[in-house]
Formats: structure tokens, sequence, C-alpha cells
């Protein structure tokens, strides 16, 4: 890996699993004095759900370089005298502002763009119930209880979008490090060759400088761009992405340029070509290096070669090198940023679509399949019924005839009996085989097989 990618890494992949819950406890209150105390099997505890928080504090995703692994704490087993698991610890993963969040589909999970907004990515398991709950007018000792739910586990895909008020774009050597030097605290790298810059930086200006009120501005130095960009030439795609989040450009055109007009024409043809979107972002062009005397001479006639191209009238001349013309442009900056609205900041997804989708894979979760394996076999896939059966505690034969009274209520017996199972076939779900009864009561259901029908 080269130094470049270690300072600004802007993928990662991450494995998150949710912590498993603590098993429910089957046990039965025994004083002295007290007859038939009943049930007090405690539940288990929660597991730990693992959460990504957006941290204005980082810029990159390096740090998931050297640890991949995140998992929530796993809930303890309940206890006797009706005492609870205690919940597992959650997992807090810090990432930058502008942070998108795919899974291994592709499909998008979350966009974090504001800091302290939380995404949960890999929910802990409920715990599972002790036979105190399970205490009712039919079952007043019921001797069973439930095993923790295993927590949600699956590989992400995180890619950085920087979020920036203000992204200064050009071709390399136009001088945009040079500019934000001088209008920030930050200090990237300059020289006098293309590609200096191979990394976004970002640099934070105090308006105080400019005897200016109001809120910092963000500044983000995008390396250079050149013609064939969104087809990976150059840097490629990599920081054209990076653009996307910044609510004003300035295009900063090299007034020593053999071709300035051209340069400021194929920096805009890469924009579109990558998502049309960002040509209709607000743009300051800015002619650059008037502290040239060859420059200076010719400025007029750069000036109205660009206003011949651009479809706005915010064209000023500065030198980057000398400060000449900035403190005029940062104030016309702020009140161009004041007047946008706040929440333009290209948002994939909003928490109220996250919200639907959440309700929408709820729905889901209650589908099943039956599939027919061969005489008298019989599979189900599910969801919900997968983690019932997972959450059933097969050590007591109590659980099992709960087991059954579930499947009656979500229809699953109803589907199977469709499917062609009779009492006594074979029906597997999640690794787990035991025979079908069509009663929802198991000693029912056995006792009719053995030819008990009164």
């Amino acid at each position: 890996s080269s130094e470049a990618e270690w300072k600004f890494f802007d993928r990662a992949r991450l494995y998150v699993k949710g912590g498993d819950g603590g098993n429910g406890c089957v046990a039965f209150r025994r004083e002295k004095g007290i007859a038939k105390g009943g049930p007090a099997g405690g539940n288990g505890g929660g597991g730990g759900t693992v959460y990504l928080v957006a941290d204005k504090g980082k810029n990159t995703l390096a740090r998931f370089r050297g640890r991949v692994h995140f998992r929530g704490h796993p809930g303890k087993n309940g206890q006797g005298k009706g005492r609870h698991g205690v919940a597992g610890k959650d997992e807090v993963v810090t990432v930058p502002l502008g942070t998108v969040v795919r899974d291994e589909k592709g499909e998008l999970i979350g966009d974090l763009c504001v800091d302290g907004q939380r995404l949960a990515v890999a929910r802990g398991g409920r715990g599972g119930r002790g036979n105190e709950a399970f205490k009712s007018d039919r079952d007043v000792a019921p001797r069973f209880s439930e095993n923790g739910e295993t927590g949600e586990e699956h590989w992400l895909n995180l890619e950085l979008k920087l979020v920036a008020d203000i992204g200064i774009i050009g071709v390399p050597n136009a001088g945009k490090s040079t500019l934000l030097r001088k209008v920030s605290n930050a200090k990237p790298d300059v020289a006098d060759y293309p590609f200096t810059t191979v990394i976004p930086t970002l640099g934070m200006c105090d308006l105080n400088w400019f005897d200016l009120e109001g809120r910092s501005l963000v500044f983000a130095d995008i390396p250079g761009l050149l013609e064939g960009a969104h087809d990976g030439k150059g840097l490629g795609v990599a920081f054209l992405r990076h653009i996307e989040r910044c609510r004003i450009l300035i295009h900063l055109v090299s007034g020593a340029s053999e071709d300035p007009v051209g340069d400021y024409e194929a920096i805009n043809q890469e924009l579109e070509l990558f998502s049309p979107g960002l040509v209709d972002k607000p743009q300051v062009v800015l002619i650059n290096k008037v502290d040239i005397p060859e420059v200076k001479e010719k400025v007029g006639e750069i000036e109205a070669g660009l206003r011949s191209k651009m479809s706005h009238k915010r064209l000023a001349v500065i030198s980057a090198a000398s400060g000449e013309g900035i403190p005029t442009v940062i104030k016309r900056l702020v009140k161009l940023v004041e007047s946008m609205p706040q929440d333009e900041l290209n948002v994939l997804i909003t928490e109220e679509e996250i919200r639907e989708r959440e309700e929408r894979r709820a729905a889901e979760e209650k589908e099943f399949t039956v599939t027919t394996e061969g005489p008298n076999r019989f599979r189900v896939n599910g969801v919900m019924v997968e983690r019932v059966v997972k959450m059933t505690n097969w050590d007591y034969v109590d659980g099992l005839d709960r087991l059954q009274r579930v499947l009656e209520a979500s229809g699953v017996n109803k589907a199977l009996t469709k499917a062609g199972a009779v009492d006594g076939d074979a029906v597997t779900i999640s690794g787990y085989e035991f025979s079908f009864y069509g009663n929802e009561n198991v000693f029912t259901a056995m006792a009719i097989q053995e030819g008990y029908t009164d």
C-alpha cells in the first residue's frame, strides 16, 4: 500500500455481529412456609447492538485497516428467584461524517451525515424468557423456557463521501492546495508539479481571520481531475464521489495555463459524465495566479472567454500565493452558503426511509416457504419461524408443545397439511428435525396417534 492510501482510506469492509441474548431459566420458588411457590425463572438479558456513529473529528476510514470485526456483548442468562440476566453492552463504532453504509448485496443501509447520528447495523438478540414469564391461567406451573436469540451478523461495505461546505476543483497544478492553505488551517503538500495532492484534504476556515461573523466554513481540496477521470484516468472516480457532498464548488482556473477556457470546459464535462447532478451545483469560478505578470496582462481575455462559457456571473480574479482578492471572495462565499438550504447535503437515505425499510423487513420476516424433500419429509424456511425454533429449549417436552402452538398460530401447520404432511412426518426447520402433529397440543396428537380417541 502507498503512503497516500494510509493517509486517506475512503473504503472499508466490516464484519459486525450483535450479541446473543441470554437464556431464560426454569426454576421454582422454594421457601419455608410457602407451599407451591410457583415458577421463578428469570429472563435472559438482551445482546448488545453494534452501532455506527458519525464523528466530525474523523475524516478517514483508515482505522479499519487494522480491525474489521466488531461484536456486541452477549446478554447474561436468567437465574432463579426471578432474577433477570444483565443486558450485553453495545459496541459503538465511530466513523467520519459522510459515511455511506451498504450490505454485501449493495443495498443502501444508511448515510451518516450529521455529527452524532447513530445507525444500528447489527441488532443484539432478544433474551430468552424464563418459565415465570410463561405463567398463565392455562399453565400455572410451566416447565420450559426459551433460549436467547442469536444476534444479527453480516459484512458491511463502507464508503466515505466527504462533507464540506465548499469543494475546490480544477486541473492538476491549478493552485488548489495553495488556496486551501491560504484560507484555512490545513497544510496540504504544495509543489510546482501536477498531482502534488493525491488525497482529499479538509480545512477549516475561521471567518474571524477575515473580520466576518458566523460559523466556520469547511473547505475540501479535491485532487486534480483531468480528461477521462470518470473512466478511471488519473486519480479517476476515486475522489469524484467526494464532490457530491460539497454544497458549493470553487472552480479554480490557472491563468498560467496554455488554455484556461479549455481546462474549465474539460473539468465540467468530467463532472457531468460522472454524475449529471454535479453540473447543477453552484460554482464560483476563480482565475488564479494573477500575481504572475504574464497572467495579469491577459486576465481580461481569459475573463471574456470564461464568461462566454459560464451559465452564471460568479467570476473573480485572485492570487492564492499572495492572497490578492481572497478576502472579497470569502465574503461572497459566506453570503452564498448562507443563502442555501441547510439540508443540501445530497443525503442518500433519510431516517424516515430507514424506518420504512425496517417495517417492510419485519413484515417480510413473517413469510415462510414449505418444501417437500421426499416421502414423509418436509422443510420449512422463514426468518421468524426459524427464530422461534432456535429459541425453543429442546430439553423440555413442554417447550415442544409450545412450539407446536406457535406453528399452528403462525399458519405453518396449515401450510404443511396443505403440502400433504400427516401426523408423524418429519419436519426440518433451521437444522432441527421433529415430528409433525396437526393438532396444536402435542400430547393430544400423540394420544390420538396411539389410538386413544376419548
